[in-house]
């Protein structure tokens, strides 16, 4: 397959919606696409107390989908220093502060819509640190999110009743605790 051009339908503040016009073997194939405008890619933050070894998941709503879904914390990052964007994004999301201990390199989530790099980040708390005592977030005036500590024997059958409940379940969640 060969990319033979595109054009842009579309672009906002964060995303640029692109129809992207490929050709194989003299046939010529259409994709619509997303780019995120954001340069340094995603975090998502995988955050474990200890010694209590809770896990720090998320409910969050998102009007794309009308509904909360039960995620890890996430966001943008702002800089190259993957390091501390996921620590900034821990902090004002949760009020949590930690110590990372593993970064992965760029992944692609989902390649055939969306072209970002995300980060898996994981950050260890000690929750008997005083700066962990009384977490307070940081929110932006649009967010709406609620810290849910869970513990990690239990968060396949945790994500599964929340399912049941209603909530849409964010996939690395899912991926990271309740396959087997």
């Amino acid at each position: 397959m060969e990319k033979n051009g595109e054009k842009i339908v579309y672009q906002g503040d964060w995303l640029r919606v692109k129809k992207i016009y490929c050709e194989k073997e003299g046939k010529q194939y259409n994709w619509e696409t997303v780019e995120r405008i954001n340069e340094y890619g995603a975090v998502v933050i995988v955050a474990r107390l200890l010694p209590s070894r809770r896990v720090i998941l998320l409910k969050q709503y998102r009007p794309l989908i009308e509904n909360y879904i039960i995620a890890f914390p996430a966001g943008l990052a702002e800089s190259p220093a993957i390091e501390a964007e996921a620590l900034r994004e821990l902090q004002e999301e949760t009020g949590y502060q930690g110590r990372v201990t593993r970064i992965s390199p760029p992944l692609k989530s989902n390649p055939a819509l969306i072209n970002d790099s995300v980060y898996i980040v994981n950050v260890e708390i000690d929750e008997g640190n005083p700066i962990n005592q009384q977490p307070a977030q940081r929110l932006e005036a649009s967010e709406e999110i609620e810290v849910l500590l869970v513990e990690d024997t239990n968060i396949a059958a945790f994500l599964a009743k929340k399912h049941q409940q209603g909530y849409e379940i964010g996939i690395g969640p899912w991926y990271a605790f309740a396959l087997d």
